[in-house]
């Protein structure tokens, strides 16, 4: 069984590379990349860490995109549209009129989308070209529950991936010193806008007692107030910041330095350390790099898909009911047993109020985000500004539309 990685170059690739040998199926592995020279970096990284955990199947690197998706039963993107640069882009233009600068959230999500989603379809046709016929598509490319929307309203065999739910359930492990494994967390919502309303330990709901022994260091975790924590019964993902802190959060971002800045940084580190010969586990760095479990989040959700077992895993995937007040063909994030068929979300309890609301209207921003991306219509991307929290006032969108879609162009 072949598995893909389409964005290889990245300096994530090493978090899944460590993981790769526990997926016993897998006797090919594929890395592909645009930008030959930091492939060849993470490659040679990859052929060694591969080496060590006792590999015994193929490695290809190759800038030959039709090359690596042939055969493939497994796609994972993980790409980036415009590199670094583009980042930077979506994290300060957005401050010139007064709105939060986030490279998924918001105004610079919404550049994002629009470079990114035409790119992933291209990519996915030729999935189904050259790749094997029940082929999965998982997508970790931001903004993923945009991108894993598109995916679907095109007729891709594709799920989205977020590495927040496995960091809050390893974190939350380590509060309540239990194995991972023993730990389920039903995180529901959308793609990086997700509250964790309960915390099951061998099945039995353990937040209430989590919130009241643990309540300081998670809400110091997600950088807001722990009487909101308190107050919601529920622990919002890191993102709900850029919502509920809204001023402070620009504030911040207009006098520090931006998080594309401190990435790439980071990046040209671990290049180097990539170099090193001698390397052939992953650094410790590459935590900071903001991909912690990853791996043990992609592995897993491959597994299941490969062995059918049917093991729970929070994902991106369609609503079909499962979130009262969204649509059926709305992407959510929620948890789902994974077999060879794909995710089905378990049931969930409707939404408060007070997380309903704003979860609609980020659902339809999402969606006529996706219709901008297909047709360059400003007009339609013009009402996804308007019908997003975080910008919806006409002044700000008519000063945002064009350095938006000039930076989404480039």
């Amino acid at each position: 069984m072949k598995l893909a990685v389409i964005g290889a170059g990245s300096t994530y690739t090493p978090e899944l590379v460590s993981k790769v040998t526990a997926l016993g199926a897998v006797d090919e592995l594929a890395l592909h990349d645009l930008d030959a020279g930091r492939l060849e970096v993470v490659a040679a990284l990859a052929r060694r860490m591969l080496d060590r955990a006792g590999y015994g199947g193929a490695l290809m690197r190759t800038g030959d995109l039709d090359a690596a998706l042939d055969g493939a039963s497994f796609v994972l993107l993980q790409i980036r549209v415009g590199g670094q640069g583009a980042r930077l882009q979506d994290e300060t233009v957005p401050l010139r009129c007064g709105c939060i600068g986030q490279e998924t959230t918001g105004a610079g999500g919404f550049a994002k989308a629009m470079r990114t989603v035409p790119i992933v379809l291209e990519l996915a046709e030729r999935v189904v070209e050259r790749a094997a016929p029940d082929a999965w598509i998982v997508d970790f490319t931001n903004p993923v529950g945009i991108v894993t929307r598109a995916l679907l309203d095109a007729g891709h065999r594709a799920v989205g991936l977020c590495n927040v739910a496995i960091g809050f359930q390893r974190s939350i492990a380590r509060m309540l010193d239990v194995a991972p494994e023993r730990i389920l967390i039903d995180q529901v919502g959308l793609n990086h806008l997700t509250w964790i309303r309960a915390v099951r330990l061998d099945g039995t709901d353990v937040l209430p007692d989590l919130l009241a022994r643990h309540g300081d260091e998670l809400a110091a975790a997600v950088a807001l107030p722990r009487r909101l924590l308190d107050e919601l019964g529920a622990v919002p993902s890191y993102y709900l910041r850029y919502f509920y802190a809204h001023d402070r959060v620009l504030e911040e971002q207009r006098t520090g330095v931006p998080r594309a800045q401190t990435v790439a940084e980071i990046e040209r580190t671990l290049l180097a350390m990539y170099r090193d010969e001698s390397l052939d586990t992953k650094p410790e760095l590459l935590e900071r790099r903001g991909g912690a479990f990853y791996s043990e989040a992609a592995v897993g959700l491959v597994g299941s898909l490969i062995s059918g077992d049917g093991a729970v895993h929070v994902v991106d995937t369609r609503n079909r009911g499962t979130l009262a007040g969204l649509a059926d063909d709305d992407v959510v994030e929620v948890p789902a047993r994974v077999d060879a068929t794909g995710p089905a979300p378990l049931s969930q309890a409707p939404l408060a109020p007070e997380l309903l609301g704003l979860v609609q209207h980020v659902a339809a921003y999402e969606r006529l985000t996706v219709q901008a991306a297909l047709t360059s219509d400003p007009v339609v991307a013009r009402k996804a500004l308007l019908a997003h929290p975080l910008i919806g006032q006409l002044d700000k969108v008519d000063g945002l539309l064009d350095p938006l879609l000039a930076t989404a162009a480039r």
